[in-house]
């Protein structure tokens, strides 16, 4: 008799037919299983069907996932995956409308599945979509006036189906042919009103281009920038978002030569003035995806900057020389030069040194070679530029303010232009790819055509001011970049909605506030490090970690909603766990799509019993990142992997939304598990409610000394006779 880990007690449904309990062994292979419910209900070829979960997901039991079939669970007996992909390629190719709709909806609901994608797949079902899309527009204008809706909701469930049967990575991008990605392009013009078709077209021509260079090609050649840009100007963020999404794919997929040359078109079309207006100032909140696309696309047209960061300059070319000249004449102003006799030689190049010492460089002989160095090689060449030209006032008052100082005190403008350049790409990350999970992008950056450089006009203005602050010195010059790297990290993190707003933060970040700041911070991490504030700490630290459980588990009991990720990264699948009120048990099930409250426990067909789990492993150690190769590469991913291992080697895979959610739920799970949790944002509130709890015990002590060690017990005396005696 097997044991009883081994045993499942289901019910099973048959259309009909009352349901059958079972118990299934799971030991015994799975179509002696089939097989036994077959003969149970007297039908005949037991190998045209296969058991399915009762909901609505419509995905099949096979012998990987058997595993998370639990007790309690609702299945139902249903045609195998193989008869059903014959008879829905047979049905979807139908002379009746009627009929070959809803066998295309069909199509879309199981194409969802691996094992049914496969089936199809093998039927050279992908060629016969393929084959209805380039041929069907014309097969059915004639009937589109007169059933227009049905056409429109057709061609939407064979796109619907496609998309989810390349989603498997079954089959290779590059096998499909220009009609098929001209009628894919055109969709994007003439159902432009058919939100359904406009979604699911612009997500074939993004994994087009992601995923073949070949396709790359052809896609570039059949749309344009200005017949996706009317899609940012509608109301719907979904498509907003799937355009964009289209756009950074054009964008990372060209070649180095014409990164360039599609960033003017942009620029052109007033690509981000349209998106300031109708995605990021619209009256609405950008969700997390949309979000990244705008993230992806900062970081894209950043990285244009990428080849002047990387071009050190000619000392011998006259064009490069040519501009420090302009920088020295706007300084100075310097209308009347030496002629060129002989006896005015030596004067001229001893004026120009004099020029280039209070200009900052530091060669001041030859200040071409202080831009030899990469990064950041030109470009900070071409911001000192810019500054000078476009803030001409700004720039002339701090180079001669500078130049009136002691050499000592002086803020040398060019090392200093250098030195922030370089600062600027290391902290915007200028020339790394986009994460594939980041959402941090920064909408003042979308305010300004050039909003590099006005970033760095302001930034170099903040660095002379805060020089002065801090009454530096040329020893100094570190510390200096230091404070002012922290004053722009701290402004930024606030995300203002301008280069304006930005500058106002900067105003309040001055030197004295940095240093408030730091000694506050630095109160919370190191103060009170006393021999009986340690004490103290460890006696309440106890009480602090219980309620940082209670708070964990409370959020379990809330719940998540997490994605369901495979080789695109923009999915419509949700599953959602919570934890039960008495902490006993783990209900989960797929969603449709994203929901936007708590999802009820009854609703959650799945179980798990908190007694059942094993033990909680995170990311290599997690097994769908050791069967997924892909993600196994990605980091991001990796370091938001985590899984719940339980009874008859089965387990429960997670990809947290984001690394709160993460440290929340690892938390969690190991707290009901007994275990220490030993994540960062625990180490951050214990840190925080410990500084907050003792500084409330210690208000009465406020001003009063606190030693570092208890006073020193005295001798004991000599006698006691100093003792009062009652008697």
């Amino acid at each position: 008799m097997p044991p009883p880990a081994d045993i499942v007690k289901v019910a099973i449904e048959w259309p009909g037919a009352f349901p059958k309990l079972m118990e299934i062994d799971q030991k015994k292979p799975l179509s002696v299983i089939i097989k036994e419910v077959c003969d149970g209900w007297s039908l005949p070829n037991h190998e045209y069907y296969a058991l399915q979960h009762a909901d609505s997901s419509n995905f099949y039991i096979t012998e990987k996932n058997r595993n998370e079939i639990k007790n309690g669970a609702i299945l139902r007996l249903t045609t195998s995956p193989a008869q059903n992909a014959l008879q829905l390629h047979e049905r979807i190719q139908s002379s009746s409308m009627d009929a070959k709709l809803e066998a295309l909806k069909d199509l879309a609901s199981y194409s969802r599945d691996v094992t049914f994608a496969q089936e199809f797949i093998n039927l050279d079902g992908i060629s016969l979509l393929t084959q209805m899309v380039e041929s069907g527009t014309e097969r059915y204008q004639k009937l589109q006036k007169i059933m227009k809706p049905c056409f429109g909701d057709m061609l939407s469930f064979t796109l619907t189906a496609f998309v989810e049967l390349m989603d498997h990575g079954i089959v290779s991008w590059d096998t499909f042919s220009v009609a098929f990605i001209k009628k894919i392009a055109g969709y994007v013009n003439k159902f432009a009103t058919d939100i359904a078709i406009l979604q699911r077209s612009l997500a074939i021509l993004e994994s087009m281009v992601l995923n073949s260079h070949d396709l790359y090609q052809k896609v570039a050649q059949e749309i344009t920038i200005g017949q996706l840009i009317p899609h940012l100007q509608g109301a719907d963020q979904e498509i907003q978002t799937y355009t964009i999404a289209v756009i950074n794919a054009l964008f990372l997929k060209a070649p180095d030569d014409k990164r360039q040359e599609m960033a003017n078109i942009l620029a052109q079309k007033q690509l981000r003035a349209i998106i300031l207006q109708h995605v990021i100032r619209a009256q609405r909140a950008i969700n997390n995806e949309m979000a990244h696309q705008l993230y992806v696309l900062q970081v894209l047209t950043f990285n244009l900057l990428e080849d002047r960061v990387m071009t050190k300059m000619d000392p011998q070319d006259q064009a490069q020389r040519d501009i420090i000249f302009e920088l020295r004449r706007i300084a100075f102003d310097a209308e009347s030069e030496p002629n060129n006799s002989s006896g005015n030689i030596e004067k001229r190049k001893s004026m120009y040194t004099r020029d280039y010492k209070k200009l900052g460089f530091i060669n001041h002989v030859n200040p071409a070679m202080d831009f030899t160095q990469t990064p950041p090689g030109m470009l900070a060449l071409d911001n000192m530029l810019y500054f000078a030209k476009h803030h001409q006032d700004a720039y002339i008052r701090i180079v001669l303010e500078n130049s009136s100082r002691e050499d000592k005190h002086e803020c040398p403008f060019g090392r200093s232009s250098i030195e922030l350049t370089k600062m600027l790409c290391e902290i915007l990350k200028v020339g790394e790819l986009p994460s594939e999970t980041c959402n941090d992008f920064h909408p003042m950056f979308f305010t300004h055509d050039k909003s590099f450089e006005e970033f760095f006009c302001i930034c170099i203005q903040l660095l002379n001011k805060t020089w002065k602050e801090m009454r530096a010195t040329s020893e100094d010059f570190n510390k200096v970049m230091q404070v002012v790297k922290e004053q722009i990290m701290r402004a930024l993190s606030t995300k203002p909605s301008s280069l304006d707003q930005f500058k106002s933060k900067l105003q309040n970040l001055s030197y004295a506030e940095i240093l408030k700041i730091r000694q506050s911070e630095r109160m919370n991490q190191e103060d009170f490090q006393s021999r009986p504030i340690l004490e103290l700490k460890e006696k309440i630290q106890p009480e602090i970690l219980e309620l940082i459980k209670q708070q964990r588990l409370n959020r379990l009991v809330e719940g998540t909603c997490f994605r369901k990720l495979n080789s695109r990264r923009r999915q419509d699948k949700f599953w959602y766990c919570r934890l039960s009120p008495n902490h006993k048990v783990l209900h989960y099930g797929d969603l449709e799509e994203s929901p936007q409250g708590e999802v009820p426990h009854d609703s959650l067909q799945d179980k798990l019993p908190v007694a059942d789990i094993k033990a909680v492993v995170t990311g290599k150690d997690c097994p769908h990142m050791k069967e997924k190769g892909a993600l196994k590469q990605n980091k991001e991913v990796l370091e938001l992997a985590f899984s719940i291992l339980y009874d008859s080697n089965g387990q429960l895979n997670f990809i947290a939304p984001d690394k709160h959610e993460y440290c929340v739920w690892t938390d969690g799970l190991n707290a009901l598990l007994g275990k220490d949790m030993i994540s960062e944002l625990t180490r951050n509130d214990l840190d925080t409610l410990l500084s907050m709890e003792i500084k409330l015990r210690l208000l009465d002590l406020e001003n009063i000394q606190i030693p570092d060690a208890p006073p020193p017990i005295p001798k004991e005396p000599s006698n006691y006779d100093f003792v009062y005696d009652c008697n």
